[in-house]
Formats: C-alpha cells, sequence, structure tokens
C-alpha cells in the first residue's frame, strides 16, 4: 500500500509517498490557492504514476491555508473516499500533549513536527522549521509535550519585502556571499539573509534552551523545511538536519489514527 502525505504551507506543498515506513518517492509544488480539487486529484495521479508506484491506499496532510483545506477536504470526498485519510485538526489523534493557552490555535504542521521530533529525537528538543513565509521555532520539553514555540519572518518573504520598498534593491538568489562583508549589493543583501538569519536561529534557540532550563549539551535542535539548506550551514546550534521531517510526521499521524 502507497500512503501518500501532503504538507501544505503558504509556499510550498512538500509530497511524499511512503512504502511502510521508507520514504519511496516525494515532491515540490507551489501552494496555488486557485487550485481545485479536481486539479489536485490530477497532480497527484501524475505524480504517482509517473514513478510507477502502486495506488493510493491512504493519505495523510496537514494545510495551513484555509482556502486550499477547503479543497482538499472536497478532493477527499470525491476521489479517497474508500481509503483512510487523516487531515490534522480536531478528531485527529497526533499523540502529542499541547501545553500552550489555546491549543486549538497551533497550526497542523506545529503539532506533526513535534510529533516527529519527540519520536525520532525525543525531547527536549527544538524544530527550526524555514518555509521562506515564516521561520518557525517549535518546543517539545523533556517528556516529550508540546509547550509552544517563536514565529519571525521568512527568509523568503523579508527578502521581497526588501526588494519592493528598497528603490535600489532587487531580488537576489539566497546563496553564501564570499564574505559577511558585501563587496556589491547583491553579496550585501545576500550575507544579511544568510548570516542574518543563523544569527537570528542560533539567538533564539539559545534563549529557548535557557527558558526550558536545560543543558544546551542534551536538547535536539532539528532544521527543516525549504528553504533551510544555506541558512542552516551558517548555524552553530543546530545539530540535525532533517528535510522531510513533517512528511515522517504525518506517516506517524497516519498510524496513530489507522484503526
Amino acid at each position: 500500500m502507497t500512503l501518500l502525505c501532503l504538507d501544505v504551507s503558504n509556499s510550498v506543498t512538500t509530497i511524499g509517498a511512503f512504502d511502510g515506513e521508507e520514504l519511496i518517492a516525494h515532491w515540490q509544488l507551489s501552494s496555488d490557492d486557485r487550485r481545485t480539487a479536481d486539479e489536485w486529484q490530477l497532480l497527484l495521479t501524475g505524480l504517482v504514476r509517473t514513478t510507477g508506484l502502486r495506488e493510493v491506499g491512504a493519505v495523510s496532510l496537514c494545510c495551513t491555508v484555509p482556502t486550499i483545506l477547503v479543497e482538499l477536504r472536497h478532493l477527499q470526498e470525491r476521489y479517497y473516499a474508500d481509503v483512510p485519510v487523516a487531515i490534522v485538526g480536531p478528531g485527529v489523534r497526533t499523540g502529542v500533549p499541547i501545553h500552550t493557552d489555546n491549543p486549538r490555535e497551533v497550526g497542523a504542521d506545529r503539532i506533526v513536527n513535534a510529533l516527529a521530533a519527540a519520536e525520532l529525537y525525543g525531547g527536549p528538543a527544538i524544530v527550526v522549521d524555514m518555509n521562506g513565509t515564516a521561520t518557525i521555532f517549535d518546543v517539545i520539553d523533556d517528556r516529550n509535550r508540546y509547550v509552544g514555540g517563536a514565529i519571525a519572518p521568512g527568509v523568503e518573504i523579508s527578502l521581497d519585502a526588501l526588494s519592493r520598498r528598497g528603490a535600489q534593491l532587487r531580488s537576489v538568489e539566497i546563496a553564501t556571499p564570499r564574505d559577511v562583508i558585501g563587496k556589491n549589493t547583491v553579496e550585501a543583501i545576500q550575507s544579511g539573509a544568510v548570516f542574518g538569519f543563523a544569527g537570528l536561529v542560533d539567538g533564539m534557540v539559545e534563549r529557548i534552551i535557557e527558558s526550558l532550563g536545560e543543558d544546551p549539551e542534551h536538547v535536539s535542535v532539528i532544521a527543516t523545511g525549504s528553504f533551510a539548506d544555506e541558512v542552516i550551514g551558517q548555524c552553530e546550534t543546530i545539530t540535525a538536519r532533517d528535510p522531510w521531517l513533517t512528511l515522517t510526521g504525518l506517516r506517524l499521524v497516519h498510524e496513530l489514527n489507522r484503526a
């Protein structure tokens, strides 16, 4: 049986296919809120068939975009009514105790990441999810409880705002420049993006560990997200890079709700 997992964020949709615990294929698409349920099905069917996978036997998904979530529910009703479908939200088991003021407002992807981090690395742990729109820090304590986190602007959205509001500035590739001191405008912007966000990540991680009252040596810090590579390479606090952490969490959600 092929399990199809969808992680739909504001900018990018990451899709993975599992055979048991093995991730056998993965893809990334733009998160287009104009895409209908029928278009989603055409995309998913094409991806599955072009890689020679078996028919989809189950689906697990999380979505942080309400307009897209509506179409994904239509997709479930029209095309996957006969297979198990887990849409992370109220009523779906995640196995993660949520210790925040309002558990219902915690994003589905954050809960899924916490589940995967607790299962794979154990608490205490911090997940740093860099998805372009936001840089998200999720915190799991030593009892594997989700205790909250922090949200900062993402690399992509920050660069977009900079290019729109700065008369002499422009869009640049997210890449590590020759030196932290940029010798031209492009390198100066790249330096601010890469080294600046690396400083943000390290500073936040250090403050979170201090707030937890834990020894830094005992805290796993896991980086994930489609915009993490260049920044994470300059960070000093990251202990693991797991680009498919959310997909793994969705697989675990499927297993918890399979009955």
